[in-house]
């Protein structure tokens, strides 16, 4: 990702910035789906104290990990460079 001096240019700059900010926002995104998928039935209805209390824990304990993973595994493709511009070919040109 650098050139023969080790310095990125602006493009590449750049193209990490974006990456960095599509990773977050998607991880957000997971996070926040997952947290209300399993925390939501406590908070929407009445349910006792010894439910709520590990629903609500439970549900931040797997958004969290689903956000580390999601912008672990997005940074990590990032980095291995880019994907052909069509599937199974190594080349645009062929």
């Amino acid at each position: 990702m650098a050139n023969s001096r080790g310095r990125r240019t602006q493009a590449e700059r750049d193209a990490i910035t974006v990456e960095i900010g599509y990773a977050l926002c998607s991880a957000a995104f997971a996070a926040a789906v997952l947290f209300g998928a399993v925390a939501g039935p406590a908070l929407l209805f009445d349910v006792p104290d010894a439910v709520k209390g590990p629903l609500l824990r439970t549900g931040a304990g797997l958004a969290l990990g689903v956000f580390v993973v999601r912008v672990v595994s997005v940074l990590v493709r990032f980095r291995r460079g880019p994907q052909p511009s069509q599937p199974g070919r190594t080349n645009p040109d062929s």
